[in-house]
């Protein structure tokens, strides 16, 4: 399994950036990674709207992938075209193999609730693995802080896609806080999910999420009712590990 930077360099460029501000980190991976294929993914949720207007500034027209389920909130697509509109961005929809309508009709109906394992392998995990093989970098908007199954989370890492293949992922809000997130939003005069004006803490697919309670994590508040704290995306094991 062949890695795209040397395990060296990912250990120097990890202990050089770990106290570096997002934007540092950003133009790392765009302007000195030496990787070409790069893509920022987003729901477009305050941490991924930070990386998204940081890349921006360095190259507009970079790719923003948004996995589109199928099952958003209407105000998450409305925010979507939003910022899309006000920054120019190059926005990529990705998309599985099933609508909510044919999905139903082939698993049954709520699968996200029978099942959510295999409602976000279908609707997530699946068709963005398969977008990935076209990109040599991503960047997320993923905090340590924002739950224990994401405190370990480095700055640059070797992500195993799947056996045999490789990429690079960037974690430029690794070691922010939420308060830096927001703090951030405000100093550029960027726009934020109207959602949290509601009391959402985290959001995903309408089905799987819910407002937050007081002294939750932040994760807390999706897939209630199950042990699940990530769709996938975010893990190293193949498909038929995650299961």
């Amino acid at each position: 399994m062949q890695e795209l930077l040397p395990a060296s360099l990912v250990a120097d460029v990890n202990e050089r950036l770990e106290h570096a501000e997002p934007q540092e980190i950003v133009a790392w991976a765009l302007e000195d990674s030496g990787l070409e294929r790069i893509a920022v993914a987003s729901s477009f949720q305050a941490e991924g709207t930070c990386v998204i207007h940081m890349a921006t500034r360095i190259r507009p027209d970079v790719e923003i992938l948004f996995l589109e389920t199928g099952f958003h909130f209407q105000e998450t697509l409305r925010f979507r075209e939003e910022l899309t509109k006000r920054f120019g961005l190059n926005v990529i929809d990705i998309r599985g193999d099933y609508t909510p309508r044919t999905q139903a009709e082939e698993f049954g109906e709520r699968l996200y609730e029978r099942d959510p394992n295999a409602c976000c392998e279908l609707n997530k995990v699946i068709p963005f693995t398969r977008a990935l093989h076209l990109r040599d970098l991503w960047m997320t908007g993923l905090r340590r802080d924002s739950s224990p199954s994401r405190a370990d989370t480095p700055i640059v890492e070797q992500y195993r896609l799947e056996p045999g293949k490789m990429m690079v992922k960037v974690n430029p809000v690794a070691n922010w806080s939420r308060k830096d997130v927001w703090g951030y939003l405000k100093e550029h005069d960027v726009p934020h999910h109207p959602l949290y004006d509601l009391g959402y803490a985290q959001i995903g697919c309408g089905p799987c999420t819910r407002i937050a309670f007081p002294g939750e994590d932040e994760r807390e508040s999706r897939w209630d009712g199950s042990q699940k704290v990530e769709c996938g995306i975010h893990t190293h094991a193949p498909a038929s590990e995650r299961a």
